[in-house]
């Protein structure tokens, strides 16, 4: 059968003994009847390995699930769709080198039209290919080390990525780090590296595109250009997201690693600066920075790798009722870190001190941030908080939820004194904190 396309050995067995490839065209018979015709495609990497993705006769795709009941005749064979070759242009030794390191998240696709299968780009050779312009801004290297989306990433997989940015900035070879990740836990990532990875002599861009490179709406290359862009020439050193910054194809927004949150499903401009304003305004190959408060560039600078994280870790959001047992199963199980979202200046239930204090007693460490957007938490305003603070909860000042996650998760992996993770948590290490709120809510609007 050759290569297994992501299906099951039900799947691959059924296939085999009707004399059926992937790209056959094919007529499939459930139990009950019901019969479908049309073109076995490659299964994604996730789903139900049992289930083939068959590309009907008017175009649309669906998934049906194989039972001891299927029956899959050959209709036609079809030859396997070929992809253009695609060549590695000239470009100038003399451009600063970029290394782009890919994580799943769909930087590009292209796609077979006759059978509507979607190949992934991103060897360097093809990432070329698709954005031109890049050539006369930057010599890319690219290597993938994962194909995951951005759901299945892990503290483990933190680890890893920060390795490798760790050794890309070692040997001196590359001005700036771009890495290619899924939107929706991009900020996860970003906090992560922006502890993992310290000292760095230039910038590491994190992007990614909230609509496929398929679509005419696609942020994909104006995106990529931007992250390219500011990794080979940007002021700054530090971790940073690069996503559109509007709903049109204007200007992008490089966000510090630890204050960026995805504030939107599906429009371009998802990204934010959380109670801080955006590093830079990038326009393609231009670039201004927007705040005198940043970490410059220095190539003579030493990384330095930190890179262990706890799995231990848990973010709890609060809601009304919230019963003290959940707590306790977070214990029981052996949780030696608790993120508590509150609400408003950091508060929750009453009835949910007791529990907490006496998690406290037994080591367990609690955060607490607010479930608010903007703003910081003040546990000394009213008893709860107060109540809280004598239990020995550590205020999270203006952490995002997530990246006071992060931050614990990599504490509790230094450590598992509580005094010293005390004072870790409340030390502004890669810009987490700020000491004042921002009076504005939307500060990127009031920098443009």
């Amino acid at each position: 059968m050759g290569e297994r396309h992501g299906y099951s050995d039900r799947v691959l067995r059924l296939m085999k003994e009707n004399g059926i490839d992937v790209f056959d065209h094919v007529r499939v018979t459930l139990s009950d009847g019901r019969t479908y015709t049309g073109i076995i495609l490659p299964r994604p990497g996730y789903g139900d390995p049992d289930s083939i993705v068959l590309k009907l006769d008017n175009g649309y795709n669906i998934g049906i699930k194989v039972d001891e009941k299927t029956t899959i005749e050959l209709l036609r064979k079809l030859p396997k769709p070929k992809l253009a070759e695609v060549v590695r242009p000239h470009i100038s030794e003399e451009l600063p080198k970029v290394l782009m390191l890919g994580t799943g998240g769909t930087i590009a696709s292209r796609i077979d039209y006759r059978t509507g299968a979607v190949y992934s780009f991103f060897t360097a050779e093809e990432i070329y290919s698709m954005i031109s312009e890049l050539t006369e801004i930057a010599f890319v290297d690219a290597k993938t080390i994962f194909t995951i989306f951005s759901e299945d990433m892990t503290p483990a997989r933190w680890s890893i990525i920060a390795e490798h940015v760790y050794q890309g900035f070692k040997n001196g070879e590359y001005s700036g780090i771009v890495i290619a990740h899924g939107t929706d836990t991009m900020g996860y990532t970003a906090a992560a590296l922006s502890f993992a990875v310290r000292n760095i002599p230039g910038p590491v861009i994190l992007v990614g595109a909230q609509r496929s490179s398929d679509r005419p709406s696609t942020d994909t290359i104006e995106n990529v250009i931007a992250a390219v862009s500011a990794a080979a020439y940007a002021p700054f050193a530090e971790v940073v997201v690069v996503m559109h910054g509007s709903t049109s194809d204007d200007y992008c927004l490089a966000h510090r690693g630890t204050k960026v949150r995805k504030c939107h499903t599906s429009r371009r401009d998802a990204f934010r600066s959380i109670n801080d304003a955006p590093l830079a305004l990038i326009r393609r190959t231009e670039i201004r920075m927007l705040t005198k408060s940043y970490t410059p560039r220095d190539q003579e600078r030493e990384p330095v790798l930190d890179n262990k994280f706890s799995d231990k870790v848990v973010l709890l959001k609060f809601y009304p009722g919230m019963a003290e047992d959940i707590i306790e199963a977070i214990v029981d199980a052996g949780y030696r870190g608790v993120v508590l979202e509150g609400t408003g200046l950091g508060h929750v239930r009453n009835e949910l001190i007791p529990v907490i204090s006496r998690a406290v007693k037994d080591g367990v460490v609690f955060v607490m941030t607010s479930q608010c957007i903007w703003g910081r938490v003040n546990m000394n305003v009213y008893s709860t908080g107060v109540e809280l603070l004598k239990a020995g909860v550590i205020p999270g000042e203006d952490m995002l939820p997530e990246t006071a996650f992060v931050k614990l998760s990599w504490a509790l992996a230094k450590t598992e004194d509580v005094e010293e993770i005390r004072r870790i948590m409340l030390t502004n290490i890669a810009g987490e904190i700020n000491p004042h709120s921002s009076a504005n809510y939307y500060p990127e609007v009031f920098s443009l």
